[in-house]
C-alpha cells in the first residue's frame, strides 16, 4: 500500500514553542515509518516556515528549525506556498500541527488548514478557539452546570482593579493567568497585594486579556480524551505532585524533581468515575475533536473543579497524556497511529 504522506507542524510563535519542539520529536519519532512518509515543517518564533523531508531512518524529531540548512518555505514557484489554497492538499494527506499555545492550538492554524482543504489531526477552528481562551470555555462550562473556579476576568485596557476589590471576590491566595496560553506560562500565585502588580503585568505581557482565579484546595488530577463524538473515550485519571507551590512552567519543564506523577490516580472509584465522565463532557461542550486532556482539582470532600482544557497537550518524555493512556492500554505508537487516522477520516466534520 501507498504510504500516507504526513507534515508535522512543530514550532510556533508562542512561549511554548520549545514544548513543541519537545513534543514533535517523540509524535514524528513514534509514526511507524512503515505506513507513513513524514516531513516535518518548522514555524519559527519570527514566523518564518521551514521544511525539511525524512531521507532515512535518522532520528527524525532531532531537527530544531536552525540546522543543516532547512528549506525555507516562501511565496514564489519554486517551494512550497502552504498559503495557498488547495496547494498543501496536493502535497500531504494530513497534518498534524503539534503546536501549542497561540497561533497554533487557538483555531488559526486550524483556519488555514482547513481553508487549504487538507486533513489535520486535533479540534477544528471553533474547538481550539473556545478551548483556547479560559473566559470564554469556562462561561460555556458554567452555563452547562460544569463546576469551575471563581474567576474575574481583566482587559489590559480597562486598567487593574484594586487589589482589596479582586481579594474580597476571591480570596488569599489567588491565581493570575493569560487568558490564552499553556504550560503554565505567566501564571502565579498571588499571596498578597507586594505580588499583585507584579502578577498581572507578567500575565499581560502573554495576552491582552487575564484571568484572576479563585484558589482552590485540592488535589491536581488530569485525565486524558481520545476519539470523536459519542466514540469519545476518557482514560484512568492520573495525579500530579508537584514539590513547588504550584506545577509551573519551571515544575513541569524545568526542574526535573519538580514534580512526581502518579497514574492512575489513588481516588475513590466514584470519584475517578466522575472525572472520566466530567472529561468528555467538557470534550465535547467545547467541540473538541480528537484528543485533549481536561485538568481537574479533587477537593477533600471528592467534590471536583474543572480547572482547563488542553487541545494540543504535550507529548513530551515527561507529559501527561500519553502517559495516561499507556496506562489505559494505548501505547505510544498506538496513540500516535490513532490521532493520525483520526485527522483523515474528520476533516469535514469539525467546527
Amino acid at each position: 500500500m501507498e504510504k500516507v504522506k504526513v507534515a508535522f507542524l512543530c514550532g510556533g510563535r508562542s512561549a511554548e514553542h520549545e514544548v513543541s519542539l519537545q513534543s514533535v520529536k517523540n509524535i514524528a519519532s513514534a509514526a511507524d515509518p512503515a505506513q507513513y512518509e513524514k516531513t516535518l515543517i518548522g514555524i519559527t518564533k519570527d514566523g518564518r516556515w521551514l521544511w525539511r523531508e525524512r531521507q532515512d531512518g535518522a532520528d527524525f524529531g532531532g531537527f530544531l528549525l536552525n540546522g543543516e540548512n532547512p528549506k525555507t518555505i516562501c511565496l514564489d514557484e519554486k517551494n512550497l506556498v502552504p498559503f495557498e489554497c488547495g496547494r498543501l492538499k496536493s502535497l500531504f494527506d494530513v497534518v498534524f500541527p503539534v503546536l501549542h499555545g497561540p497561533f497554533g492550538e487557538d483555531g488559526t492554524v486550524q483556519g488555514l488548514l482547513k481553508m487549504s482543504g487538507v486533513p489535520f489531526v486535533g479540534s477544528g477552528v471553533l474547538g481550539s478557539a473556545l478551548a483556547m481562551d479560559k473566559e470564554t470555555s469556562k462561561k460555556l462550562l458554567r452555563a452547562e452546570g460544569v463546576p469551575i473556579a471563581g474567576f474575574v476576568t481583566l482587559r489590559k485596557d480597562g486598567g487593574i482593579p484594586d487589589f482589596s476589590a479582586i481579594t474580597a471576590k476571591l480570596g488569599l491566595p489567588l491565581f493570575v493567568k493569560p487568558a490564552n496560553m499553556g504550560s503554565s506560562v505567566g501564571v502565579h500565585k498571588v499571596h498578597g497585594e507586594d505580588e499583585w502588580l507584579n502578577a498581572v503585568n507578567d500575565a499581560f505581557f502573554y495576552d491582552d486579556k487575564v484571568i484572576v482565579e479563585e484558589f482552590i484546595e485540592g488535589r491536581e488530577v488530569e485525565c486524558a480524551v481520545l476519539g470523536n463524538g459519542a466514540g469519545a473515550k476518557a482514560s484512568c485519571a492520573g495525579e500530579i505532585i508537584a514539590s513547588h507551590e504550584f506545577y509551573s512552567y519551571n515544575a513541569k519543564y524545568i526542574d526535573e524533581n519538580g514534580a512526581r506523577i502518579e497514574i492512575p490516580a489513588k481516588l475513590p472509584d466514584d470519584v475517578t468515575e466522575k472525572i472520566r465522565e466530567t472529561a468528555v463532557k467538557v470534550f465535547l461542550i467545547l467541540n473538541c475533536a480528537d484528543l485533549s486532556r481536561v485538568d481537574f482539582f479533587v477537593k477533600k470532600d471528592g467534590n471536583i473543579i474543572v480547572n482547563e482544557i488542553n487541545t494540543m497537550p504535550g507529548f513530551t518524555k515527561i507529559s501527561m497524556y500519553p502517559k495516561l493512556w499507556e496506562q489505559s492500554g494505548v501505547s505510544y505508537e498506538t496513540l500516535v497511529d490513532r490521532l493520525i487516522r483520526y485527522g483523515l477520516g474528520y476533516m469535514f466534520n469539525r467546527r
